[in-house]
């Protein structure tokens, strides 16, 4: 993909996320309506795309429930702000092994595995415009667990995306991962516009230095949008390197909880400063009807 710096950027906000973060800051949003308002406040600031996971209410962990999706979409989707929907699709795909010396029997406590239909079951019900895929397997972060996304697993949930007219984003964690996506491309399971997230610096996938980051970039084919992340102290650099790179922004508390050294943020806060970096750079933010038009979404 040739380089050259996108004028016209969107950005995504990841609400929540699925990680164990609500104990380090008191803005992540675990309750349906903390998240549709902490979303909606983002679009506000910015933000042409929301990507949401949800939480239990109850303990904070992350969730697959049918009903706390319901509650988010309703909520979003009834406010005064125009906002592109996104939801997760990555929950149910997490194997976690007993032990280095006797692996078997799985974490069950900790494992969550379903199949196909039961993975992209919020989505059949919600009907975002794009949800989120996976493409691939790996271990991810410390300890026995696996995120699970086999080849066969990831082609029935993209046959199943696509007939219901969600359009899906490939989360890619690594080069093999946009390796497979071009195979889906190719199979017709996945139709253009094709979108990527590219996934940088999480463990144990691609690294976020520059160069991985653009041996990533020179894997995604030329007639493809994508956008780029990373996490930790390096996400809020992260949205200048994507733009220069010909991508768009993504930021939130999915990925990074700081606004700046200390700072705790709020998801307001982190869109209104990519957002303004992104100005200041030269280039224009667009807004969710662009987004629509460019990705060829279906407005629910």
């Amino acid at each position: 993909m040739p380089l050259s710096m996108n004028r016209d950027v969107f950005i995504t906000c990841a609400v929540t996320g699925a990680g164990d973060t609500t104990g380090r800051s008191p803005h992540v949003p675990v309750t349906p309506q903390e998240i549709a308002m902490s979303a909606i406040d983002a679009a506000k600031a910015g933000a042409a795309v929301v990507h949401c996971h949800v939480r239990d209410p109850e303990t904070g962990a992350a969730s697959r429930r049918r009903d706390l999706y319901r509650e988010v979409t309703d909520r979003i989707r009834a406010a005064e702000v125009d906002v592109v929907l996104n939801l997760t699709a990555g929950m149910g795909g997490d194997l976690v092994f007993g032990h280095v010396e006797a692996p078997f029997p799985l974490n069950e406590k900790a494992t969550d595995m379903a199949g196909a239909t039961e993975r992209v079951a919020h989505v059949a019900d919600c009907l975002p415009e794009i949800c989120t895929l996976d493409c691939g397997t790996m271990n991810f972060n410390l300890g026995d667990y696996v995120m699970t996304n086999t080849p066969s697993m990831l082609r029935e949930m993209a046959r199943q995306m696509t007939a219901l007219g969600v359009r899906p984003e490939i989360e890619a964690f690594d080069t093999g991962h946009l390796w497979f996506a071009k195979q889906l491309a190719e199979e017709g399971l996945i139709e253009d516009p094709v979108l990527i997230q590219l996934c940088m610096g999480i463990p144990w996938g691609a690294p976020d230095d520059l160069n991985t980051f653009m041996a990533m970039v020179n894997n995604v084919p030329a007639h493809w949008t994508f956008s780029a992340f990373s996490i930790g102290r390096n996400a809020m650099a992260y949205p200048a390197a994507a733009v220069l790179a010909g991508g768009n922004v993504r930021v939130g508390l999915e990925d990074n909880l700081y606004v700046g050294k200390g700072q705790l943020a709020t998801n307001a806060q982190l869109v209104e400063k990519a957002a303004n970096l992104v100005t200041n750079m030269g280039a224009r933010v667009i807004g969710p009807a662009e987004v629509r038009e460019k990705l060829k979404l279906v407005k629910r």
